[in-house]
């Protein structure tokens, strides 16, 4: 179903694939046998095959990916490791109080727990835990966070500490940045260099991965069979960790959206940077529902994405969501505008990738047809760095059976909520998803151009824009 891309990598990728000594792993080829094969090598993936070890030693894991792991959004996303305060409004609506406040917790210790792994297993992905800025930079923008920050304080909880301009500006080296709120547990990483080095730990705990081997069918037969163009998996339990690729599944297609975001890099400046103050591991999104989102990297380069690209007509991931960004020129064109002083620096670097957006802007976790041996998790919605990390805990849970508190996430009785135990249907059929999804994003675009320039967007943009899904969300971890 899906395929190796034979295109230009991301920066991340490039750099993660550069290095020397890494274990090979093939093709599949014939047949195999396994207790449990997960369809995808990225971070939900592996997570997943690495809790289910932790649960239980004796497993024998098989992962299938297509690419190569990290090949997806694992290694092509910001590199933002974010916690799910972001959308606690949401959580509290879904969950109720007490139940959202935990998840909320858990995923703050996510982010911490990633990066104690890093340290425990020595992996370079150059982790640094210094906090996401959650920022304005149009007059429109200002105060969008309050919703978000007086929910989480109504719950006795502050991970949002309000700036005034003068530290936001002081933090981010632009005088554009008019406001803003820090979240401090969040991180920053290489995320390609996450993505192999999970591969690394996995190889060594006994994982099988089969990496360029695509999923050409899923068999739902008992047990159930994951077939390649070489070969076939036999498993007792298949879990489809997919992304935006998960669109291929008619009975899962309309409660996603698969849309691009995009991603520049620009030369080495370390010393600009310096100049700047941008010399932490800090990320940055601003307030706006096609979100800029940027961070520093390890050798001095400002790397930074804009979301609401491409959309994929009936979920179908085609080679315009690989490669160079089709939007590189208007991605940059934000850099410079929010970053006068760098109007000279090059990009030398741009790529793109899909999303899988959902109604809520939270992942589902599930199982087809409610058997105990097909599991799905997908819809991270441009933040799942830090959160596969979670979801991850609860999928092996479920798929084990066991009695803890990972597996007593509830589930809510509506099918669009955290994690539905039921088919979804929250987007329009096709073409009306399409076409509609197209029309309220360029609404979208003019109204925040408008805003940028201090204009009225004017009653009608306002109000098709106003039609766009709550799960455009302005964050950016994936």
């Amino acid at each position: 179903m899906t395929s190796v891309s034979a295109v230009r990598r991301s920066l991340w990728l490039e750099e993660a694939l550069a290095r020397r000594g890494e274990e090979s792993c093939p093709s599949l080829r014939g047949e195999a046998r396994a207790d449990v094969c997960i369809v995808g090598g990225g971070y939900a993936g592996l997570w997943t095959a690495l809790h289910l070890l932790e649960l239980d030693p004796a497993l024998d894991v098989a992962v299938v990916e297509a690419d190569v792991c990290g090949g997806g959004a694992s290694g092509r996303n910001g590199g933002f490791v974010l916690s799910w305060w972001t959308k606690i409004a949401t959580l509290v609506k879904l969950l109720g109080r007490e139940e959202a406040r935990r998840v909320a917790l858990a995923s703050a210790d996510s982010v911490r727990d990633i990066g104690r792994f890093c340290e425990e297993h020595a992996l370079e992905a150059g982790y640094r835990a210094e906090g996401w800025l959650w920022s304005a930079t149009a007059p429109a923008q200002v105060g969008a966070w309050e919703e978000t920050v007086s929910a989480a304080e109504s719950l006795g909880e502050s991970p949002f500490r309000r700036l005034a301009r003068a530290e936001v500006e002081r933090l981010t080296g632009s005088p554009v940045q008019l406001a803003g709120v820090l979240e401090e547990t969040a991180a920053t990483v290489q995320p390609a260099l996450l993505a192999r080095g999970l591969r690394r730990v996995a190889l060594e705990r006994g994982v099988r991965i089969f990496e360029r081997s695509s999923m050409i069918a899923l068999e739902r037969s008992r047990p159930p069979r994951v077939r390649t163009a070489g070969g076939v998996v036999r498993a007792n339990t298949v879990i489809l960790a997919l992304n935006a690729w998960t669109a291929q599944f008619r009975e899962l297609r309309r409660s996603l959206v698969v849309i691009a975001s995009d991603m520049v890099a620009t030369e080495p400046i370390p010393e600009r940077l310096a100049e700047l103050g941008l010399t932490t591991g800090l990320c940055v999104s601003d307030a706006r529902l096609l979100v800029n989102y940027y961070r520093t990297t390890h050798d001095g380069r400002i790397a930074w994405g804009k979301g609401g690209g491409a959309l994929a007509f009936a979920g179908r991931v085609g080679i315009k969501f690989d490669g160079g960004s089709p939007r590189a020129s208007e991605v940059a064109a934000d850099f410079r505008r929010i970053y006068p002083g760098l109007r000279s620096t090059r990009i030398t670097h741009s790529w793109t990738g899909p999303i899988d957006r959902t109604p809520t802007a939270l992942p589902y976790v599930g199982r087809f047809e409610g058997r105990d041996d097909l599991h799905f998790v997908y819809g991270f919605s441009g933040n799942g760095v830090g959160p596969a990390h979670l979801v991850s805990r609860v999928v092996a849970s479920r798929v084990l059976r066991r009695d803890d508190e990972w597996a007593a996430i509830r589930l809510p009785e509506r099918p669009e909520g955290l994690f539905p135990r039921s088919r979804t249907g929250a987007f329009p059929p096709e073409p009306l998803g399409y076409v509609g999804g197209r029309v309220v994003r360029a609404a979208v675009a003019r109204k925040e151009a408008a805003e940028d320039a201090g204009r009225p967007p004017g009653r009608m943009i306002e109000r098709l824009a106003g039609l766009a899904p709550a799960g455009l969300t302005p964050t950016r971890g994936r």
